[in-house]
């Protein structure tokens, strides 16, 4: 929906229009055959139609491109009252700045800030508004230090409050506590696991150093036995020798 054309001021060129609402174009697109709409419109009537609303031309939303950039240009220069003229504000003001100004008019409409107030003010109105409200917070006249609303200031009971706050920080330091014995004993468990760690490291090693020692003594252990069976047969052949030697010998006598 565009702007209101009675909020201008001076004339407003027909091709700044809106085809559709036919107030002052509001974030203006174009279609192929020229004319112009407000996004909002357009978009809205392309939802049940195909066409231009003026020509009766083709017409998607893919077909629609941004304002000429000289037709952007004469829209934002337009001089337009501001929305809340009626309640007193009386800026007028380019329509390329006319949002931004709105925003922080002290004349336009805002909510209160405490929370379950349903009450809306102008915003020049808004302090004192919040001074009286029912449900503002404040720190207790009794001066306990709570924050209460005003609406329960006859409900209030200091004491009660404070038992109530003594309890809360007892279990968030009884909380803390378990979470510095947790953070204690993790802390343990990961020295443990380091110390486990190196062990089975050393462990690893002299393992190794073990197999080594075994090969040489397994080595060493095989030359004897070859060794040994080496001098006993030479042992048999020399008996042997002596044995013929004596055969031949009777033989020969």
């Amino acid at each position: 929906m565009g702007y209101d054309i009675e909020r201008f001021v001076g004339y407003v060129n027909e091709g700044l229009l809106c085809c559709i609402c036919q107030g002052v174009l509001k974030d203006p697109l174009q279609a192929p055959c020229e004319h112009a709409f407000c996004a909002s419109c357009i978009h809205g009537w392309l939802v049940y139609h195909s066409n231009c609303p003026e020509d009766r031309q083709t017409l998607n939303m893919s077909m629609l491109r941004p304002l000429y950039r000289y037709m952007r240009n004469d829209l934002n220069r337009l001089q337009l009252h501001c929305r809340n003229g009626e309640r007193g504000c009386e800026m007028v003001c380019s329509l390329e700045s006319v949002e931004q100004h709105e925003r922080e008019c002290e004349y336009g409409w805002i909510s209160c800030t405490n929370t379950g107030c349903p009450v809306q003010v102008e915003r020049r109105n808004l302090s004192g508004h919040l001074a009286a409200c029912e449900l503002r917070s404040q720190e207790c006249p009794k001066g306990c230090g709570y924050t209460v609303f005003n609406s329960e200031d006859m409900q209030h009971n200091c004491i009660a409050e404070l038992r109530s706050e003594l309890v809360m920080l007892r279990q968030v330091f009884q909380m803390m506590s378990s979470v510095q014995s947790l953070i204690g004993a993790e802390r343990l468990l990961h020295q443990e696991l380091e110390q486990e760690k190196q062990e089975l490291m050393e462990l690893k090693k002299s393992l190794q150093d073990c197999r080594s020692t075994t090969a040489d003594g397994n080595e060493k252990l095989t030359s004897l036995h070859s060794l040994t069976r080496l001098e006993s047969v030479e042992k048999k052949t020399q008996g042997g020798d002596s044995h013929l030697k004596k055969v031949l010998h009777s033989s020969s006598t």
